[in-house]
């Protein structure tokens, strides 16, 4: 059984994706299809993705190594800091600084 089902993608609205004119063409694949200038992303492919995404991170997790959780869109930084407080996790949910990852001795 999915992690995520598919009627549950479709509520969230997962499959609305950006407007025709602004994309990215590595994402072909996973396009299903255009309606009114806006790409249909194809969601049996994303709830494959998201399964693999899923068992991924939770083997990760059971070496016990960190996940780093990040959501700095306003719509997600509190489901972003929750749930990483939650786990015991770190988070980024405010502005992204380049260089936070590769550079991080310096800007910390």
């Amino acid at each position: 059984m999915p992690v995520v089902s598919m009627k549950q993608l479709l509520e969230a609205g997962v499959h609305f994706g950006h407007q025709t004119r602004r994309w990215n063409p590595k994402m072909a694949q996973y396009i299903f299809t255009e309606r009114n200038g806006i790409y249909i992303i194809d969601l049996q492919k994303t709830v494959k993705k998201l399964e693999e995404a899923y068992l991924f991170v939770r083997d990760v997790a059971a070496d016990g190594s960190d996940v780093l959780f990040v959501g700095t869109k306003k719509q997600a930084q509190d489901s972003v800091k929750e749930e990483a407080i939650r786990c015991g996790m770190p988070y980024v949910n405010a502005r992204w600084l380049g260089g936070m990852l590769t550079n991080f001795n310096t800007i910390k």
